[in-house]
């Protein structure tokens, strides 16, 4: 498992990190956006639509809001909506961290997390890509984001099985635990340090590592979100597509959470409010 986790990495990782720093914005839109349809695919599953038919139309739906946010999205509304994200993923960590009732399971379509799952994967594209296109660092600050992800995940895999005791949400994922998301902390300060020590950003340091510290959180909650979905539909992994990894929900759900929160936070430290 490890191996293959491992093996699929040092494959998808040099190709998101060239496509990041050397494709055109446009390239990159695409690219990401493929991403999240095949995401959408797997996110109509968890919401309950078993026929494939019906998982790819919901992916092609989302297609066209991705193509319509690109093109015609009125300006001045990102703000907005990143904020409504982070409105709804900051009280739900909380409440999944807190979470200690049994889940049960979900039979059926599941309106609501079909319309809330779409709207997450829209808003964390549309972060992305306008973050890359926007700021004067803006392909630097997107890599950052994605290696704050990548070394905080890994932290708290490492961390959890040397010292892991204390379960972080056993009712929802029971394999992570305080421990872990200790060394998550740890990890995702570290990147922040060194996020305002490269000069990035314009922001004090002070905000950098709070920002860095509050995206972590919300990244546990999109990741505990997602498990939480999992767990009442019946699976152990959104999907198969990638090896010792499962599906791409279980590699982007921490990034759904965290892009809208990342992009928002940067924005404000900088406008300095």
């Amino acid at each position: 498992m490890l191996l293959a986790r491992v093996l699929t990495a040092l494959v998808l990782v040099p190709l998101v990190v060239a496509g990041v720093l050397l494709a055109r914005n446009e390239t990159l839109a695409l690219a990401f956006g493929l991403f999240m349809l095949l995401g959408g695919r797997e996110m109509a599953r968890l919401g309950g639509l078993r026929p494939l038919a019906l998982q790819w139309l919901y992916a092609a739906l989302l297609g066209g809001a991705i193509l319509w946010l690109y093109y015609f999205l009125p300006w001045g509304w990102e703000p907005w909506l990143q904020l409504a994200a982070a409105a709804f993923w900051i009280p739900a960590t909380l409440h999944l961290l807190a979470r200690r009732r049994p889940l049960a399971p979900r039979e059926g379509v599941r309106p609501g997390i079909l319309l809330l799952g779409m709207a997450q994967l829209l808003i964390a594209w549309l972060s992305l890509i306008n973050l890359h296109r926007d700021h004067p660092q803006g392909p630097a600050l997107v890599l950052f984001l994605l290696v704050l992800i990548w070394v905080a995940d890994s932290a708290a895999y490492f961390a959890g099985r040397a010292w892991g005791r204390h379960k972080l949400s056993p009712r929802v994922s029971p394999g992570k635990t305080w421990e872990g998301a200790a060394g998550a902390l740890a990890g995702s300060l570290l990147a922040g340090l060194a996020l305002w020590r490269l000069g990035l950003s314009q922001a004090a340091a002070p905000g950098v590592l709070g920002l860095c510290v509050l995206t972590l959180g919300v990244s546990i909650g999109g990741d505990l979100w997602e498990s939480l979905l999992k767990r009442q539909a019946g699976l152990k992994d959104s999907g198969t597509l990638l090896p010792g990894h499962g599906g791409v929900l279980d590699r982007i759900d921490s990034l759904i959470a965290a892009a809208p929160v990342f992009v928002l936070g940067l924005h404000l430290l900088e406008q300095g409010l």
